[in-house]
């Protein structure tokens, strides 16, 4: 999602990892013996792998061409094999990048990453529009961006995510809350989680441990507070984090703090635990993306609970949640086996394998053909995918200091120990001072 709003460089340092990893150096086709001429595919992702080699089967049957999905997890080591194979030139003919957008725009200047938009534009954009249209702004970079790399499409989604508001419908209707009327407004959530509080319910739960899901919500609020264009313009460094605007997204922070809608403990709670805590009942609402419902479905299948969009702070802007690809595949620009790569990719992203992966892993397709037949909950996250922004469709990004210290100032504001204007001025000095420093370079 791991990569938008004003604080996406830390949500996409959610996918950034660093841990270290054995044999990064070996080559991929010396991995699989026997299997010299497959089309070899690296990935992280533990949860899908019985379902991708199932898919490689199917592949191999129908096409007599081998796919070797190699798994290399958790995904910290994943991430620096893949480092460390780019250093080396061994990286796999399909691979995929766990990094920040800057990281991902290396990859492509040094010639690791193959330009796609040939491919997804040929017949018409056959296969381009079969996409949902916020699957693809992830891995496409657009005329003028910031890390000057050739505008076109330079990977392949295999599902889409976004992360909204979840609720515990059996909990809201023991609280005399509608279960089948989840807040719409912010005055609307705190009212529902005095309610809440009031049958000894613990409201809402979410990993605010990891910054980068406040500075999510956050950016939602600050959308829906002051447009687009202002939050842009605070990027740029036009618009000071002192503004009023700024400091009313601050101050809602402070109104949840101490309405006592937040469950104990949530700002050193990681996401894991924080999903833990939502499916065991012991929360009444979660802020988490659409992976949950693979995560829940596995912690407690029961759990009866639906979604609803981040509470509307402002109606004179539109509510927005961070969304667009969830996970998705690089092909090596210098594989001897790329055009087999793309084939594979655009079988791989065909209605009906989307539908198997969706079915298999509850993570909602990338493929917009694909819905039938999903769990009703992944549906709801399907819907909302109308509303998703991301980072790609922004031409700029705030700098990491400012956006490391809007989270751990927001965390300071919650449990009582910064004012929403001591943190507007702290965040206006940090970035004064990196526009200073941008300019000496």
């Amino acid at each position: 999602m791991r990569r938008i709003i004003l604080t996406m460089s830390v949500i996409a340092g959610f996918f950034a990892v660093i841990a270290g990893c054995a044999g990064c150096g070996t080559k991929p086709s010396d991995s699989a013996a026997g299997k010299k001429s497959a089309v070899v595919v690296w990935h992280w992702m533990s949860d899908r792998e019985e379902a991708f080699q199932e898919l490689a089967k199917r592949y191999e049957e129908q096409t007599g061409i081998v796919v070797d999905f190699q798994l290399f997890a958790p995904s910290e080591a994943y991430s620096n094999k893949v480092r460390a194979s780019a250093q080396t030139n061994t990286l796999p003919d399909i691979y995929g990048i766990l990094a920040e957008t800057r990281d991902y725009a290396s990859f492509i200047k040094a010639g690791y990453v193959a330009d796609l938009t040939a491919s997804m534009q040929e017949n018409d954009g056959a296969w381009q529009n079969t996409f949902f249209k916020k699957a693809l702004t992830m891995d496409t970079f657009v005329e003028g961006n910031q890390f000057e790399v050739k505008p076109g499409i330079y990977g392949v989604p295999i599902d889409v995510t976004n992360i909204q508001f979840l609720y515990n419908k059996d909990l809201f209707a023991k609280a005399g809350l509608d279960p089948e009327k989840p807040p719409q407004t912010f005055a609307e959530f705190i009212e529902a989680g005095k309610k809440l509080k009031a049958k000894n319910i613990q409201g809402l739960v979410s990993g605010w441990g990891e910054i980068w899901m406040i500075n999510c919500l956050a950016d939602n609020f600050a959308w829906n507070v002051m447009g687009k264009d202002k939050v842009l313009a605070t990027i740029k460094g036009d618009v000071a984090y002192t503004d009023p605007d700024w400091i009313k997204v601050f101050v809602l922070f402070k109104e949840m703090g101490e309405s006592g809608v937040l469950a104990s403990g949530m700002i050193t709670m990681v996401n894991k635990n924080a999903e833990q805590t939502f499916a065991n009942q012991r929360a009444a609402m979660a802020f988490n993306g659409s992976w949950c419902v693979n995560v829940y479905k596995g912690m407690n299948p029961d759990l009866n609970y639906g979604t609803f969009l981040p509470p509307q702070v402002s109606k004179n802007n539109p509510v927005v949640l961070w969304g667009g690809a969830g996970s998705s595949f690089k092909v090596n620009a210098s594989s001897p086996r790329k055009e087999q790569a793309i084939a594979f990719l655009k079988w791989l992203t065909a209605a009906e394998q989307q539908a198997f992966l969706a079915k298999e892993t509850s993570n909602l397709p990338a493929n917009k053909d694909s819905l039938l037949n999903i769990p009703p909950v992944l549906r709801q996250f399907a819907d909302a995918m109308q509303y998703a922004v991301h980072p790609s469709q922004l031409p700029y990004n705030e700098y990491p200091r400012v956006v490391e210290a809007m989270g751990k100032g927001i965390q300071l504001i919650i449990i009582g120990q910064k004012s929403p204007v001591e943190l507007a001025k702290e965040l206006a000095s940090l970035k004064s001072e990196e526009l200073k420093r941008a300019q000496k370079q």
